[in-house]
């Protein structure tokens, strides 16, 4: 780079050397995770196409659809250079929130030809699996691969092919190109994708920010208790349970969406698990450490610091899951049960239908995982996770973010909700193993007495407190209809929310900003399409419906104590502690 700024040909070669080097290191550092991915690809194809070649009746299908594309092809052709509104007027349109061909620029009928003759693939494509006779299971890993292939090869991805692009570096003079081409060998060098401004936002200073301190630490987590806001406060606090997946602070991020914050001001003590991120190579965690030196224990001290007989619980996502675990082993004990009530918030326990990732979770990929493949020095590292998740959604997650930053050459803006999704931490091999074959892939929590943890048999049905679910319309990894499965489980007072958005944007939705709904009231005698047509759907945030309930389960009101923790459990350090900030 010269002193005046300006982009060098030096510069084009030793980025081109750089990412060269980069992509090479990275490659064989994940082979054998590459290996399986094209393994299981080919493999799925193959049997698609063999099943197709047997069956002269499939292939007749196949070529009527095939004619079917063609002449739509050509009226396509012919539409371009008609008005809209005249009779022979023919058109393909992108699907409800595909927002990758909305700009005025896609209307130019080169482009507008390139891009209705993509959609109009993804179609047939589409077709095509859809009424092929190949059972559901493998109908549905084909559609999840299918998706992937089809977003990756968007007209919009390319920069001959996007008409926003080429306007934008001829309005730069190529500028917007060279800042795309930087962009691009930053994230090489990164080895992930930029989807946020990542100088924005530092935990501790303007992320996890509501005041508290944490009272007990160890190998597995700290326990954070958060500093009372008002006066008065209920008697009976609540425990938050998050997924280990990604750091604690997604349930307190920023002062005006922060979860934790909203429920101490409502008089709400507030007690946060913050779970360590395993290093490769430190001690192993199995699943019942989670159950055991996780919930029971955070469980166990947030009952004795509070001095009461049982408190209110919450797990959110994987949090949830555990909670439900939990659940089911103390409630064994009727008569010492610590547990008033548990809100699962988008967390599944029934895991029949686990959205697209279940596509591709099947014995082989186990059978991987026992092996070691795909896994590094005892964990399963956090970004390969993100990545799995960023699939499930790839032109809104991947492709977007790398139009926008390598063919624009645009800086991405902050969005507290990405950072966090970025800031994830490390599973530990032996709890993730048994994670995925025993409760994702065996399904055991939804069957009585299948699952043995922490020495104990669970029945979820032995859960006779009061119980809150609470899922989201647009959730691609908890989906609402399979979150909705544990109102059925449970054998105590149980009431369903839906909210409205996804896993994340519909979870961390404050009343101040009033963008999604949320249905109640719904009848639960029957399933969630039932529940859902007799629900009433309201205004505003499911945040104030779900506090003004929780607080009707939180006893009387006591003046809030001054000092965090107790002689037992004495204050480590302020919030948010140690353990979320640690990288690895």
């Amino acid at each position: 780079m010269q002193e005046n700024g300006e982009f060098t040909y030096a510069d084009l070669m030793g980025g081109l050397n750089k990412a060269g080097q980069k992509l090479i290191g990275n490659y064989f550092k994940n082979f054998t995770g590459y290996r399986h991915d094209s393994r299981s690809i080919v493999i799925t194809y193959l049997n698609f196409w063999s099943k197709i070649a047997i069956n002269p009746h499939e292939i007749y299908k196949i070529n009527t659809y095939w004619l079917d594309y063609l002449q739509s092809q050509q009226k396509i052709w012919n539409s371009i250079f008609l008005k809209p509104e005249e009779e022979n007027s023919f058109s393909v349109h992108p699907k409800k929130n595909d927002k990758r061909f909305v700009a005025e620029e896609w209307n130019i009928p080169y482009f507008d030809f390139i891009r209705q003759n993509y959609l109009l693939t993804e179609r047939l494509a589409e077709r095509i699996i859809a009424e092929i006779e190949i059972g559901d299971k493998a109908r549905k890993k084909m559609e999840f691969y299918n998706q992937h292939f089809m977003d990756l090869f968007s007209p919009a991805n390319f920069l001959a092919t996007n008409p926003e692009a080429l306007k934008l570096a001829v309005e730069t003079k190529g500028k917007s190109l060279v800042n795309g081409f930087q962009n691009l060998v930053k994230d090489i060098e990164k080895g992930q994708i930029t989807q946020t401004d990542e100088s924005a936002f530092e935990v501790g200073k303007n992320l996890a920010v509501t005041k508290g301190a944490v009272i007990y630490e160890n190998k597995l987590m700290q326990l954070i208790q958060y500093s009372p806001a008002t006066k008065e406060v209920h008697e009976i606090p609540i425990l938050m349970i998050p997924p280990w997946i990604n750091k604690f602070y997604i349930l307190d991020l920023q002062a005006e969406n922060s979860f934790v914050k909203f429920m101490v001001e409502k008089g709400i003590t507030v007690y946060v698990i913050s779970w360590r991120n395993p290093c490769p190579g430190t001690v192993q965690l199995s699943f019942d450490d989670y159950v055991q030196e996780g919930a029971m224990k955070a469980i166990q001290i947030a009952k004795d610091v509070s001095g009461v007989k049982k408190i209110n619980t919450l797990g959110y996502c994987l949090g949830g899951t555990l909670l439900g675990v939990a659940s089911a082993i103390l409630s064994k004990d009727e008569k010492n049960n610590p547990i008033n009530s548990a809100t699962f918030l988008a967390a599944m326990i029934d895991f029949i239908d686990v959205g697209p990732m279940g596509n591709v979770i099947d014995e082989a990929l186990v059978r991987k995982l026992d092996r070691g493949e795909l896994l590094h020095d005892g964990v399963l590292h956090g970004h390969d996770m993100e990545h799995a998740f960023n699939l499930i959604r790839s032109h809104d997650l991947i492709w977007n973010y790398a139009v926008n930053s390598y063919l624009k050459g645009l800086k991405p803006s902050a969005f507290d909700v990405l950072y966090w999704t970025n800031d994830n931490t490390n599973l530990p091999a032996e709890m993730y193993k048994y994670y995925i074959r025993h409760i994702i892939l065996e399904n055991g929590l939804s069957r009585k007495n299948a699952l043995t943890i922490c020495g104990k048999q669970l029945d979820i049905g032995k859960i006779e407190f009061p119980v809150f679910v609470i899922g989201f319309t647009e959730d691609y990894i908890s989906p609402a209809k399979t979150v909705f499965i544990t109102t059925r489980m449970v054998s105590g007072p149980v009431e369903f929310i839906l909210g409205g958005s996804g896993h994340v944007m519909g979870a961390i939705n404050p009343p101040s900003k009033k963008k999604y709904g949320y249905y109640l009231n719904g009848k639960l005698e029957g399933n969630f399409d039932h529940w859902k047509e007799t629900a009433q759907f309201f205004e505003g945030s499911w945040w104030n419906a779900y506090s003004e309930r929780l607080i009707a389960y939180s006893g009387n009101k006591v003046p809030a104590k001054k000092e965090l923790g107790n002689k037992k459990f004495p204050v480590i350090e302020e919030a948010p502690g140690a353990y979320v900030k640690e990288s690895c």
